[in-house]
């Protein structure tokens, strides 16, 4: 079968309740009371964290430098807004555990005063190798979630040859419409990053894919792409998780991404539409990512809304602007509910993977008492991987890591749809992520023992050859003294 957009190209997936109705029909809030302190993490993407330029006491405009990036697999982090630095030290990170990382304390001056930068002219006219570096300077990464550097994608697409860049506007998490709410107000500025990105990996076709659920976007972003051929843009089904990298290729191009390759082999690659605002934002005026739009929404938020935040806000500001009960709230999520993470006070920052932060009631999460499996399946008809989850499970209690890897645990997106489908309330994607963090920590013990194995074994290599060095030393001065020996004996017997 040939063709673009066929349904038999969805594997698996479900049809989760998607409660966006009370933020979607909303405009986006941009009047968030600047917090008088921001936290900012070093580490707020894939890759090595950034090394901190200032100093404690040092005066900061907003979108000015703050750490630069380590390494090509890299991010550099800048001021969200204009004040002073009171602190570089270890504070809680926003993840499930909470455990310490570096972040820069930014107490606000109230002025929100921007760094000036120069005007660039015609960004058309740049080579597209100074496109890579300006959004790479910005320090845009993905903002779907996966948080991977998007300069280091805009290299890889000019090297790989990439002939179709998608736009991933499908925002299938429940809850979630910062995304929808993005295309709706300002589509002309996501087109035009879309087309500066195409520009800087040097590719002539763009597809924004939408799901049918977002009419709204969906004619926005159509009539804003329209005097620009290289752009189309298309509705696809709504299905969660249809914003998975590979589904959305799959249905798109029809193209399968082969188990342990990248898009990028098969000449695609994906960026999420509010990446493309912000490379529209860092090229067109020179504002590198200091904020975004962040999704309020849960049974105990009188007030949920989608709001545009300075990056390191404290979800505590956050709730106290929506009015979140702390009565009835029964879970912190940041992220959509099927893939967010639990968090566990809201003395947390927002960053940049922050596409929602959810305040669930108690009505509002799944029964968890776990029963007997029925074997019924449910679970490997929704796996978007095409895995057998339950087999899985199976392993994972038995111990049998390696059995569950054999048939598939490092290809397990830990989407949740198992566990959303399962009649049983059995937490399988618990078991899936306890197992991949077992895994990981295996190996790297294992690493680790490889590695002290080798410097042993180099150690001693060492030592025996200054052994060996010292007895050939030791030799040749024997060898030496008994010529010198000979000499003067012989020099003797001629006196």
């Amino acid at each position: 079968m040939t063709g673009l957009f066929s349904n038999w190209r969805i594997r698996g997936g479900v049809h989760a309740e998607e409660r966006k109705t009370s933020t979607a029909t909303q405009a986006i809030v941009t009047d968030f009371p600047l917090p008088k302190k921001l936290y900012i993490p070093l580490q707020q993407h894939v890759g090595k964290p950034a090394e901190p330029l200032i100093k404690v006491g040092e005066v900061v405009l907003k979108g000015q430098l703050l750490a630069h990036s380590q390494g090509m697999i890299s991010a550099p982090v800048h001021a969200s807004s204009s004040g002073v630095i009171l602190d570089v030290n270890d504070y809680p990170a926003p993840h499930p555990s909470a455990l310490p990382i570096r972040m820069i304390v930014l107490e606000t001056d109230g002025k929100d005063e921007w760094l000036q930068t120069p005007d660039i002219g015609d960004p058309f006219q740049l080579p597209p190798e100074d496109i890579s570096l300006r959004v790479g300077a910005a320090g845009i990464v993905g903002l779907g979630g996966a948080t991977f550097p998007t300069a280091v994608k805009l290299n890889m697409g000019r090297e790989n040859r990439i002939d179709t860049l998608i736009i991933n506007g499908a925002e299938c998490e429940p809850y979630l419409s910062c995304d929808d709410r993005l295309m709706q107000e300002r589509a002309d500025a996501i087109i035009d990053g879309v087309r500066l990105m195409l520009h800087g990996m040097e590719t002539h076709s763009a597809v924004v894919a939408i799901e049918d659920n977002k009419p709204q976007a969906f004619a926005a972003m159509t009539a804003a792409a329209l005097p620009y051929p290289s752009v189309k843009v298309v509705q696809i089904p709504t299905r969660y998780p249809m914003g998975w990298d590979r589904q959305l290729i799959r249905y798109v191009t029809g193209k399968e991404v082969p188990v342990g390759c990248r898009s990028s082999e098969i000449g695609v690659t994906i960026h999420n539409v509010g990446t493309a605002y912000a490379v529209h934002n860092a090229i067109r005026h020179g504002r590198p990512l200091v904020s975004r739009v962040v999704t309020v929404a849960g049974g105990a938020v009188q007030r949920p809304m989608n709001v545009e935040v300075p990056l390191g806000t404290l979800i505590a500001d956050l709730f106290n602007f929506c009015y979140v009960s702390p009565e009835k709230t029964a879970r912190i999520v940041m992220g959509g509910p099927m893939m967010g993470d639990s968090l566990p006070h809201i003395s947390l920052p927002t960053v940049k993977a922050t596409s929602g932060i959810l305040a669930l009631t108690q009505s509002e999460l799944k029964d968890t008492d776990e029963q007997p499996c029925i074997r019924c399946a449910s679970c490997v008809t929704v796996c978007p991987a095409g895995l057998r989850p339950l087999d899985m499970a199976n392993n994972i209690r038995a111990n049998q890591l390696d059995a569950a890897v054999d048939i598939g645990l490092k290809d397990c997106i830990s989407c949740g749809c198992c566990s959303y489908i399962c009649p049983s309330n059995i937490p399988l994607v618990h078991y899936f992520k306890y197992a991949s963090g077992e895994v990981a920590a295996r190996q790297q013990a294992q690493h680790k023992s490889e590695q002290t194995k080798r410097l042993m074994e180099a150690r001693q290599a060492r030592l025996d050859r200054i052994a060996q060095q010292q007895k050939e030393e030791e030799e040749a001065r024997i060898a030496a003294k008994k010529e010198r020996d000979r000499l003067k004996a012989e020099q003797e017997a001629t006196v």
